[in-house]
């Protein structure tokens, strides 16, 4: 099934009906590319920002299905999509393909799989994980293509001590080659509107001989209700709540969940609504005899406040607190979309086990759009002082 937006429609509707999008002017593009693309957070995030994404990496299949279908095959850009491996793609092959000249890039988006930094690895697990090298990649398609900004998403685990050694790296290259390079800074999706406890690691990189600079990280635009002191009187965190409160729509190719047998439904009837957890449902597993650990396994997900962090696993409950708050299952694909703040037209591709990889993967679309418009801004008033001095 075609999104439900047809081609022809405006591109503001196209994106999102509700969206702020601005289309960037045609006599001042700011242009992006978008490295470890996966289904198209980042880029449909900088879309909305009003980036114009000429061309993207991702070698995972479903992912690029999913960008394809979503991104490029309904008219919303011309991205040039890149199914390959950024180990095996020259970058210099990739330029002269996407039609990018050297430093005529604004801004280069990437969040190199961050698997091998996560904090859920035991031990010395994920020490040089081969994945670890992909942060230096990113780096060196940095120093060719010489954007202007450069943003890098991770997991927080990449700050741990047993990877330290690819951070200084990364932190070295750039100083070396001519960009500024800040302390990493761990951002919130639910301070950037989205309805999701998530933190992750952002690097911005600007390059020194450019003479751009933005103040960043933007401020927050949503506080927790609690916090007293909002003199800016913010809205509060977006709840869970505003997932489900939207009925499913019977023919979204994304309305589907894992199938679970009568003994785990059973628990799931049996678990409190709103936010209970395994425990209270009486379903003890040997596994979780003798430890108090794991205890948001099979736990139902409460609407009172932002969700739990959408994983790769987001729609298997037996990964982390992913049952819907009131039904006897996990989350449907749809539901966890939601929780990245992808609209409702955009489909993923591949299946349920797949979609939710590509989900949980994803940057969220609305805090992409906060985290990149600074530069927008930036960006367009320098080009304006450039034209009217010229």
């Amino acid at each position: 099934m075609q999104s439900s937006i047809p081609a022809s429609a405006p591109l503001q509707e196209r994106i999102n009906p509700s969206s702020t999008l601005r289309p960037p002017a045609a006599k001042s593009e700011i242009i992006g590319v978008d490295l470890f693309a996966g289904a198209g957070g980042f880029s449909l995030g900088a879309l909305e920002a009003g980036v114009k994404i000429v061309a993207a990496v991702e070698n995972q299949k479903s992912a690029c299905a999913t960008y394809r279908r979503n991104l490029i095959d309904n008219g919303l850009t011309r991205t040039v999509l890149f199914e390959q491996d950024v180990l095996e793609l020259d970058p210099h092959e990739f330029m002269t393909e996407a039609g990018i000249r050297p430093g005529k890039c604004d801004i280069m988006l990437g969040g190199p799989p961050c698997q091998g930094f996560s904090t859920h690895r035991l031990n010395d697990s994920g020490v040089d994980d081969p994945r670890n090298q992909l942060l230096l990649r990113y780096f060196e398609y940095v120093n060719v293509i010489r954007p202007r900004f450069f943003l890098v998403e991770n997991v927080p685990g990449l700050l741990w001590p047993r990877h330290r050694k690819f951070l200084d790296a990364f932190y070295r290259l750039a100083n070396e080659n001519g960009y500024d390079l800040p302390p990493p800074f761990i951002l919130n999706a639910r301070d950037y509107g989205v309805p999701q406890n998530r933190r992750r690691i952002f690097l911005l990189g600007t390059d020194r001989s450019e003479r751009v600079s933005c103040a960043w990280p933007p401020a927050a635009t949503h506080v927790d209700p609690a916090d007293q002191g909002n003199p800016r009187d913010l809205p509060p965190w977006k709840t869970a709540a505003t997932v489900f409160a939207q009925p499913l729509k019977d023919d979204d190719e994304n309305n589907l969940h894992m199938r679970h047998n009568t003994d785990l439904t059973a628990a799931f009837e049996r678990t409190p609504k709103n936010g209970g957890s395994r425990t209270k449902s009486g379903r003890v597993l040997k596994c979780h005899e003798g430890h108090n650990g794991h205890s948001d396994v099979y736990g139902r997900i409460d609407p009172f406040i932002p969700g739990p962090t959408m994983t790769t696993a987001c729609i298997n409950p037996s990964k982390g607190r992913f049952v819907h708050p009131t039904e006897p299952h996990g989350i449907t694909l749809r539901h966890a979309a939601r929780f990245q703040t992808f609209p409702e037209w955009f489909v993923f591709t591949g299946g349920l086990m797949a979609g939710g990889a590509q989900i949980g993967n994803a940057v969220p679309v609305q805090m992409a759009t906060a985290l990149i418009a600074p530069m927008v801004e930036v960006l367009e008033a320098r080009r304006r002082t450039d034209s009217e001095a010229a």
